[in-house]
């Protein structure tokens, strides 16, 4: 919602700023949680997904999801905790598959 009226803080005593800005963190908090929540229901568990990592990507399937993070897990079963904004949905590219370095099959990115 937004205001048209400013709020007057100067005449606001030191323990009422301390208090406002309680408030305003915790609705911070609030709307980023929010946010990182809507971010997480656009994947689902068991999903592929890709993010950029020391300029490359890496691949992996995404295991968890916490409060602010998803974690998910490499095909040389590295974890990882990232934010969601982060994470690329992988859409496969057909039946045939290319084998990692481990062997195991892993999908193409298109």
């Amino acid at each position: 919602r937004t205001s048209t009226m400013p709020i007057d803080i100067d005449g606001l005593s030191f323990e009422e700023l301390l208090e406002l800005n309680q408030r305003v963190v915790a609705r911070l908090k609030m709307l980023e949680s929010m946010q990182a929540h809507i971010e997480m229901m656009q994947f689902n568990l068991g999903q592929w997904v890709s993010f950029e990592h020391q300029g490359g990507r890496l691949l992996a399937t995404l295991v968890k999801y916490n409060r602010k993070t998803v974690t998910v897990v490499t095909d040389n079963g590295q974890r990882w905790n990232i934010s969601p904004h982060l994470l690329s949905a992988v859409k496969e590219a057909g039946t045939a598959q290319p084998q990692s370095p481990s062997g195991k099959k892993q999908k193409r990115l298109r």
